[in-house]
């Protein structure tokens, strides 16, 4: 394989690269055109680079198509197999997050240092807010982006790079040499016991009280108390279980009900004193759709509105803010609730297999590393336990001699 090199201009070089073939309709050899600026020898070292990458067999036809173009062709491809919330997260991140910092770029002349550049610009320059303003009123300068949100975004584009690889359009995947932004971990925010019960003796009146029952002794996801039916509740003397078996989603189009996070359904037990507090919800429920004319049945949501009709996650979001803010309770989100119930589970003694089992976490690795900071007292117990067994065995091993 060879190749030379021609100036056009100052400064602009024509990389004409001889492929080998014969074209039938000329006689004369195939050649591959490439356009480069810069100095005569960066021209020369491209033009070796070219011909190793032809000599290697891991050529690709150059393309005009931009990052913003195949981004959307990506997201197109994609669609029928993800989430439609998770495509609409991938679609966000695309069209908002990388098209701004690398759209224009072309393709086949993405390489890794663009990409890091980009990343770098988005963590440390801040943002202008494009949110309408009033008239006159001039638009807020915004932080630059945290480095979660940039790791999501390298996140994706690795995936979908690795997808122009696999169509061949690049080589190799730029992005996945990128050096990832140090993401420090969230601390995790939980009530204490005693705020757990000032919480539910605060609210007990309120719409809000059998979510926020289910969220702090069951440890259920906000969708999955959403799309608990009456059907999926057993309060016998013998069963007092919960049976999740599917989650509401938001999305755009409305609200969808699919398997829960982790992909398979779980049972849950139920302590005595839920089980009162769900027999005088169902009761109450009842008579209040009974005087609308509803006659309530196993299909029924759990927790829902006045005339039945299920709640959307989101409006569960916004209730909770609002009946939060007239408590003097510290601000957390719904989901902390959640955390609050594996917190203290696990404060408690409760065996983390137990706790991952209740919370329906797909291995116990994922509670182990999400609550181990709540787990100091079980390490104690451990050890001692351990060291009583040696010492036990030391003092043997005295006798004997």
């Amino acid at each position: 394989m060879k190749g030379h090199i021609r100036e056009r201009s100052p400064g602009h070089w024509a990389i004409v690269l001889d492929v080998g073939e014969v074209d039938p309709k000329t006689g004369k050899k195939k050649r591959k055109w490439h356009s480069f600026k810069g100095t005569k020898r960066e021209a020369q070292k491209e033009c070796s680079r070219l011909v190793t990458v032809l000599d290697q067999g891991l050529y690709v036809e150059p393309t005009k198509q931009t990052i913003a173009e195949f981004l959307d062709e990506w997201l197109g491809f994609i669609k029928p197999s993800v989430a439609p919330k998770t495509h609409e997260r991938y679609a966000e991140i695309c069209r908002k997050g990388l098209a701004p910092l690398i759209g224009n770029v072309i393709l086949s002349k993405l390489k890794t240092d663009r990409i890091d550049a980009a990343f770098t610009t988005a963590l440390t320059t801040p943002r202008v807010d494009h949110r309408k303003k009033r008239e006159g009123e001039a638009p807020k300068p915004l932080p630059p982006l945290a480095p979660r949100t940039v790791h999501h975004y390298r996140r994706v584009l690795i995936k979908a790079l690795g997808q122009a690889v696999t169509w061949e359009r690049l080589s190799r995947n730029p992005a996945q040499a990128t050096t990832p932004p140090k993401v420090e971990r969230q601390k995790m925010l939980a009530y204490d016991v005693k705020q757990t019960a000032s919480l539910l003796e605060t609210l007990r009146s309120t719409r809000m009280f059998v979510p926020i029952l289910l969220a702090v002794t069951c440890g259920l996801r906000r969708g999955e108390i959403l799309a608990l039916r009456w059907r999926h509740v057993e309060l016998g003397d013998n069963l007092r279980r919960l049976s999740i078996v599917e989650s509401a989603e938001q999305t755009k189009d409305g609200v969808r009900y699919k398997e829960p996070k982790s992909g398979r359904a779980r049972t849950v037990a139920l302590s005595a004193s839920t089980v009162v507090e769900l027999k005088a919800h169902r009761t109450r429920q009842a008579e209040e759709q009974l005087r609308l004319g509803l006659r309530p049945d196993a299909e029924s949501f759990v927790v829902a509105q006045v005339d039945g009709l299920p709640l959307q996650p989101r409006s569960l979001t916004h209730e909770w803010v609002r009946v939060l803010s007239k408590t003097k309770l510290p601000r957390i989100r719904f989901h902390d609730l959640r955390h609050t119930h594996a917190s203290q589970m696990l404060s408690a003694g409760v065996h983390p297999k137990v706790a991952s089992e209740r919370l329906g976490h797909s291995s116990i690795g994922i509670t182990l590393d999400l609550y181990s900071h709540v787990m100091p007292g079980m390490q104690a117990d451990a050890a001692e336990q351990v060291d009583a067994a040696l010492q036990a065995a030391i003092e043997g091993e005295r006798k004997t001699k």
